[in-house]
Formats: structure tokens, sequence, C-alpha cells
């Protein structure tokens, strides 16, 4: 098997564990009646992913082979997803918060991390045998996007009609589907386990055994907060955060959402309502696709202008939930899951891309970790909290009032979407920017 092929398969098998479970939990904590509890899940990886990242890091530069440590993460995050969807099994309708919480926090603890730790693994094997990462990881961590449509897709059409497993491409109402029961959590840990046996087939990474150490400061990145002291930058990153307050909305309501409709009677049949899953998954497929117009777009517009694309994306990803039903409206639906790509890759990838551009070599791996901390850390925390609190004020106040609820959201959805047309108008004033082409050219990503 060649290197590439096995971290192509790594790869796969990374972002499977994550996409079992991360668009379609909500929908099963909103039938045992976690539904207010949500955007407490949601937040949790944002808080891990503060820390957790660095400390591994640490540990992957001192002491342990860096594949090593991604297999023994995965086999912990995995016992402990299967101790949350066994918990969810015995529990049945009484599920305790508390409980559920504590195993599926300490699974994502130590998931989180291994996102990092496989671009680390890819990077260095990819090295070790002399193959140029600016051409062999893109294709990579392509499959990534793949496994996880491939795990949400498993999840959403897999299940059980009248105790017997089988699978169910159609809108039976009598089938229960992986995406709604505990069961997700069963295949993120499966999933986990095969991870942690791969590791064993990847090539060994060397330890770093430089003399020199790192201080906890430099280790946690903690230097690259100096580019604070520099406005443009301390912008920039201030907007990160503010736009990654959206990241992880639609991860967590999407589904719950869409799922709803199921229990209304005009839509009780459609397609949509009953593969909520499925139709989410071409949010990932177009965040595949948009992947590949970047790099024009950049060229094109410039860094500012791609990042407005991407807000405004957000904008209308929101707007377009709040218009959309699973019968005559599904195309807004499924207009909403096409501009996510643009919403997401163009914030994403662009941003890391002005990062790389505007610090130096000595603190540039510091500077993206502070990116990424300040999006998916400290802004999709703080997003999910208030997604939390806004659902829970319109929609599950009303447990009893399907109509109600609808209603309810809607007004969420149009409220996220005013919050990032906001952020965008505010970006385009307060972030200034000019655009040389030829900087792109430039730029070693």
């Amino acid at each position: 098997m060649s290197v590439k092929l096995r971290l192509t398969i790594m790869s796969f098998l990374e972002f499977a564990v994550w996409g079992a479970y991360l668009t379609s939990m909500g929908n099963y904590l909103g039938s045992v009646g976690l539904g207010p509890k949500i955007g407490l899940f949601y937040a949790m990886q944002g808080i891990v992913s503060i820390f957790m990242p660095a400390i591994m890091g640490i540990v992957a530069d001192r002491w342990i082979p860096v594949q090593r440590l991604l297999g023994l993460n995965h086999l912990l995050a995995a016992i402990f997803m299967f101790a949350t969807g066994y918990y969810g099994y015995t529990a049945g309708d009484n599920v305790d918060f508390t409980t559920i919480f504590t195993f599926y926090s300490l699974s994502v603890a130590f998931f989180m991390p291994t996102i990092a730790l496989s671009n680390s693994t890819a990077y260095t094997i990819l090295k070790q045998n002399n193959l140029d990462t600016i051409k062999a990881f893109p294709p990579i961590r392509t499959f990534g996007t793949v496994g996880f449509i491939v795990a949400m897709l498993f999840v959403n059409f897999s299940g059980f009609k009248d105790g017997v497993f089988g699978f169910n491409f159609s809108s039976d109402p009598t089938f229960v589907s992986f995406q709604s029961d505990y069961f997700q959590f069963f295949v993120s840990g499966v999933l986990g386990i095969i991870l942690f046996l791969f590791s064993f087939v990847l090539p060994n990474c060397a330890i770093n055994k430089s003399s020199e150490k790192q201080s906890i400061s430099d280790a946690f990145g903690l230097k690259a907060f100096a580019l604070f002291k520099d406005r443009k930058m301390a912008i920039f990153f201030v907007f990160s955060m503010l736009l990654g307050v959206s990241l992880q909305i639609t991860n967590g309501y999407a589904n719950p959402f869409i799922t709803t409709f199921k229990d209304v009677p005009e839509y009780a049949n459609t397609w949509g309502a009953s593969n909520a899953n499925a139709l989410i998954s071409l949010s990932q497929v177009s965040e595949t696709l948009c992947i590949l117009l970047i790099p024009f777009f950049l060229k094109r517009f410039g860094i500012k202008i791609v990042m407005l694309m991407a807000m405004v994306g957000w904008v209308l990803r929101f707007g377009l939930f709040g218009l959309g039903d699973p019968g005559s409206g599904v195309w807004m639906f499924v207009l909403s899951m096409i501009v996510y790509g643009i919403a997401f890759d163009f914030f994403n990838v662009s941003g890391s891309l002005y990062v790389d551009k505007e610090t130096n070599e000595e603190i540039r791996s510091s500077a993206q970790g502070v990116f990424m901390m300040m999006t998916n850390g400290f802004g999709a925390t703080i997003g999910m909290l208030i997604a939390q609190y806004i659902v829970n004020h319109y929609v599950y106040s009303h447990p009893d009032d399907l109509a109600m609820q609808l209603e309810g959201w809607k007004h969420s959805w149009f409220i996220f979407a005013g919050y990032a047309l906001v952020v965008t108008i505010l970006f385009a004033i307060v972030f200034k920017y000019k655009h040389n082409p030829n900087e792109i050219d430039e730029i070693k990503h």
C-alpha cells in the first residue's frame, strides 16, 4: 500500500468519525428532551479546541510519535463515544444531561486534537518520503470531506424498522434512522477504533530530538498574540471571532429544525423532512467544490472581497433556512446547502492565507493557531451559547405548540442572518485592505 493511499484512508476515517454525529446529534438530543441543551454540546467542542490541540502538540513534539498519538487519541475518544451511546441505550427517553454530557465531553476532548494531529502526520510522512506537500496534501484532505459525507449518509439511511436493521431511502415514518438515535455514537466509535488500528500501518514519524526546548508560551503560540498590537491584524482577528460565531450553528440546529416538519401533516411524507442529514450533506459536497474556486477568486478579487463573499454566504445560509420548507420550498434548503461552501471555505481558507501572508516565518504557525482559536475556539463557543439562548427562547419554550415552534425557528434563523449581515457591513467599513494580485502568487500555503 502506497504512502499516499494510507494517508488518504487516514484522512477519510478521521473526518468520518466526526461526520457520524456532528450534524445529527442535535436531532437525537431533541428527541430525548435535551433540545434546550444542544448548544452546550457543540460549545464544548469549541472549548476543548482552545487548549487540547496545543497540549497534544507538546506531547507529539517531545514524547510520542505523532501517528501513535493520533491512534491513542482516537482509541480514547472512541471508548467515551461508546460510553455515550451505551448510556443513551440504557437510559431510553430518561437521559440525564450530566451523565451523557460528561461522556460526550471526554470523547471530544480527545477527538478535537486529532484534526491537527492527522494534518501533522500527513505533512511529516509526505516530507519523509520527499513528496511535495503542496501538491500531495489537498487530494488527501479532500477525501476527508468525502469520509464526512459518507458517514453522514450512512447515519441518515441506516436504522431499524420493526426492530430489524436495514436501510431506507424513502420517507417511511415507521423507520427509525440512526440520525435520530443513539446508534450514531456507536458508528463514530467503531470508525474511531478502525482508525486506531489503522494508525499501526502508518509510517513512523520521528520525534523532534532538538535540544532546544520550547517554553510553554511558545508551545501554546502565545507569542503570536503580539500581533494584536498591529491594528490591521487585531481588526482581522476580532472579525474572525465575530464570524466564527456562525460556524457551528447549523451543525447543531439544522437537523432538528428540518426534522420538526415530520410532525406537520403537510410535510410529514416529504423526503427532506425524513432525510435531513442527507439534505445537509449537500453542504459538504458544496464545500469540496468551492475549495477549487478559491485560488481564482483570490487572484481576481483579493482577500477582503472573498471574505465578504463568505459573510454574505452566511447571511443567505441562515436566511434561506428561515424562508424554506421540505415541500415546495425545499429549493431554498438546497440553495442554503450550496452557499455553505462559499460561507465556510471562503472564510476559513482565505483567512488562513491572509494570516500566512501577513506574518513572519517565526510566528506563522502560532498565528495560524490564534486564527483557529479565535474562530473555532472562542467564536464558535460564544456563538453556540448565544444560539442556544435564542432557540430556547423562540422554539423550545413552546414544547406543546408545533405552530409556535416553527414560527420560532423562523425568528431564530432570521436573527442569525441579521447578525451575519451586521458583521458583513462592519467588516466592509472597518477592514482596510488593498488588493495586489501578485501577492497571492507569493503565498506558500
